[in-house]
């Protein structure tokens, strides 16, 4: 019987790692990970339905933790090597923190802090999309690619392009900032996950770093292209009603004062 128990099992992994796959590419349509944020029109996906996508998610992880015969040994689904991870997930979150203030200031000019209400929903945001990405690629699609007998480096990039992949960061109309970035994440996580032999450290500095993109930037994972921010737009150049610019007497075209 344990001759096909164990097969059988791994089969079972590998279904549920494609369903997490497929359920990343399908983030958009939840309005979750990069897409939790109001379109053009002010509005976002209902609640509840991002909820379902976390839910969804976070099950398929569980069933995979259940399913595999050894889940933390073969696909990395644990901490790992504790201190390791503890000292390069926080050297990954500083190097995460630093590269979203640095784009932020090369993009704004300053940094584009959101408003305070926004907080809370945008950390849970990070917290479990990272999470989920973390188990997804970093867990059981490198744990697969390394068992299946492929060597860490060509593993760790073959995990990071189906990650930007499946984020569709490369789809057009996306910020190439946020392209870069994701490879960055799959390419530096992977590393870290060979290094300590888990997610824990990857997870930690994923989880950091998208919580920086979005209180430096003020988005989730989306940045607007050039021209197309609030702050760009012709409506918010105009100056208020009753205003008069100081080189047009009929304020027309002035600028805010």
């Amino acid at each position: 019987m344990e001759e096909w128990v164990h097969p059988l099992r791994a089969l079972l992994a590998l279904a549920i790692t494609l369903l997490l796959v497929l359920l990343r590419l399908e983030a958009e349509t939840f309005g979750a990970a990069e897409f939790d944020e109001p379109a053009r029109d002010g509005r976002g996906a209902p609640l509840l339905r991002r909820l379902s996508w976390y839910v969804l998610g976070l099950g398929l992880v569980a069933a995979l933790l259940l399913v595999h015969p050894d889940p933390a040994g073969d696909l990395g689904l644990g901490l790992g090597d504790r201190g390791r991870a503890i000292v390069l997930g926080f050297a990954g979150a500083a190097l995460g923190t630093l590269q979203a203030a640095a784009f932020a200031t090369y993009r704004y000019g300053r940094i584009r802090f959101p408003p305070a209400w926004t907080y809370p929903g945008a950390v849970l945001n990070a917290v479990g999309t990272a999470f989920l990405d973390e188990a997804a690629f970093r867990g059981a699609i490198l744990g697969m690619l390394l068992l299946g007998g492929l060597d860490p480096l060509p593993a760790v990039v073959i995990q990071a392009l189906l990650y930007a992949l499946a984020t569709r960061t490369g789809a057009p109309g996306r910020s190439r900032y946020m392209l870069a970035l994701t490879l960055g994440i799959g390419l530096f996580g992977g590393w870290l996950t060979v290094l300590t032999g888990a997610i824990g450290a990857s997870f930690l500095a994923h989880a950091v770093t998208r919580i920086a993109v979005f209180v430096t930037t003020g988005h989730a994972g989306r940045p607007a292209l050039r021209g197309e921010e609030v702050e760009e737009s012709w409506e918010y150049r105009q100056a208020p009603p009753g205003w008069h610019s100081l080189d047009r007497p009929d304020g027309g075209g002035g600028a805010r004062s």
